[in-house]
């Protein structure tokens, strides 16, 4: 355990002097990609300024997606039968030790079922362990329990809303007339990557509790803070049913107008779930397999939402209650738009992905797309739109060199994820919930960074 602490230190350290507010962060990207498309391209600095603004808005449909996926993925976690659900487990840790793990575990069994719920819930069971550990008199050092939520997330990419191994099963997508469809069933349904992504989850449960600090370096969570941004929510939704009845309506039963009644009738939140929910299973059904998407995931999370809240107000209030935690996404999307215009406009990405595939062979290029995946996941922290910059070009050598296309897919995604460990961008939602700032936790996801690099690594070279 001392070893790990003592590794730990100076990844925290360095994080705490060093590294910049994620917007920062973008901003020095920004400003790094365009030097290196200068250095290593023939673009002028006209066409490399051309390509980043170019970029700009390239991504901002998908920014819409992914918020709208945060934003409903949060509602839903804050229903009611979720917030028993979560309490529940929440409940269970009886040591710190458990706490750790606990948290960890769970985030990352939620990221495997869906990204957008990972961070989300991950980050609220994190919240919650904060709160029910100190009631209970537990010492628990709370950035850590809060990076061990975010370290769970490592995994997603391994799971059912994986942007690459859903991208490659749609018909017409832009890899299709290179090596055809590529189902779920050659990657992430692969015994090989379900054993990786249990052994992913098991190894960051045990690691997140062997770097807890010593008792006097502990930082507790502050209960009172914690407790408020809890009952936020709540607090919202008596403040609106509280609201008098706007001048001039006639009341009904109990004092209540019409349009008041209609605003807290939880039949019409069931109607309109249901109704969701009837579209989502015709959409299965008629696809004749498991057709997932980000937008059927979005809608899945909306109609579970709608089905689990108390009202239509409800559920308003809760989509409300979102919204922090997607402004910083909102401000910052953008600017990774146009690095990644800069690095397809100057060919920076070619370059880089063109390097990694002439030093492979048929039996390592998995592993090189998985350490180019990695990297360029630093500039563009977005599966889909890195994928559809580097899948192309590692497909490609994939048929040249004989290698199989499912696994440098799965390549791909594992670099994707793993360097999440260590860019800032996706703690975004993460701390809005969880009150704190990145800089106290992205030490500890450091060392989920190396473990990382020896599982994915490794299991690219050995299992498959």
């Amino acid at each position: 355990m001392k070893s790990l602490q003592g590794m730990a230190k100076p990844f925290v350290v360095f994080v705490e002097r060093y590294y910049p507010d994620p917007f920062v962060f973008a901003i020095l990207l920004t400003f790094l990609t365009l030097l290196l498309a200068l250095l290593l391209t023939d673009a002028s600095p006209s066409a490399a300024i051309l390509s980043w603004g170019d970029g700009l808005p390239m991504l901002l449909a998908f920014t819409c997606q992914v918020c709208l996926t945060l934003v409903a993925a949060h509602a839903l976690a804050h229903t009611d039968p979720m917030q028993r659900l979560l309490y529940r487990i929440s409940a269970i840790p009886k040591t710190p030790v458990q706490a750790y793990a606990l948290v960890a575990a769970a985030s990352g069994m939620f990221s495997l079922v869906a990204w957008s719920l990972g961070l989300v819930a991950g980050a609220i069971l994190a919240r919650e362990v904060g709160i029910g550990t100190k009631k209970r008199g537990l010492k628990i050092h709370y950035p850590l329990l809060v990076a061990s939520a975010y370290a769970g997330f490592v995994v997603w990419h391994m799971g059912y809303s994986g942007s690459a191994t859903l991208a490659v099963a749609t018909p017409g997508n832009n890899v299709e007339s290179l090596v055809g469809l590529i189902p779920v069933s050659q990657t992430m349904l692969t015994w090989q990557n379900i054993l990786l992504a249990s052994l992913t989850v098991l190894a960051i449960a045990v690691v997140c509790p062997l770097m807890r600090p010593r008792d006097n370096e502990i930082l507790e969570a502050d209960l009172s803070a914690l407790e408020q941004a809890a009952t936020e929510q709540s607090s919202l939704e008596e403040a609106n049913s509280a609201a008098p009845a706007s001048q001039g309506t006639q009341s009904l039963e109990g004092g209540r107008t019409l349009a008041q009644i209609l605003d807290g009738s939880r039949l019409l939140s069931l109607s309109i779930g249901g109704l969701l929910a009837a579209y989502l299973l015709m959409w299965f059904v008629r696809n004749g397999r498991f057709d997932l998407n980000l937008n059927v995931v979005i809608f899945t999370f909306v109609a579970l939402g709608l089905l689990m809240a108390r009202s239509p107000l409800h559920y308003v209030n809760l989509i409300v209650n979102a919204g922090s935690t997607v402004g910083l996404l909102l401000l910052q999307y953008p600017l990774y738009a146009g690095i990644l215009g800069l690095m397809q406009g100057t060919g920076l990405a070619t370059l880089i992905s063109n390097f990694f595939t002439s030093i492979a062979t048929a039996d390592t290029l998995p592993f090189f797309a998985f350490l180019a995946g990695g990297l360029v996941n630093m500039f563009i922290p977005s599966g889909g739109g890195q994928w559809a910059v580097q899948g192309p070009i590692f497909l490609e050598s994939a048929l040249q060199l004989g290698a199989d296309p499912a696994t440098v897919v799965l390549g791909v995604a594992y670099g994707d994820q793993w360097t999440n460990a260590i860019q800032p961008f996706w703690t975004i939602p993460v701390l809005a919930i969880a009150g704190l700032h990145m800089r106290q936790i992205m030490g500890y996801t450091f060392i989920i960074f190396l473990l990382t690099f020896l599982i994915f690594g490794g299991g690219l070279l050995l299992l498959f």
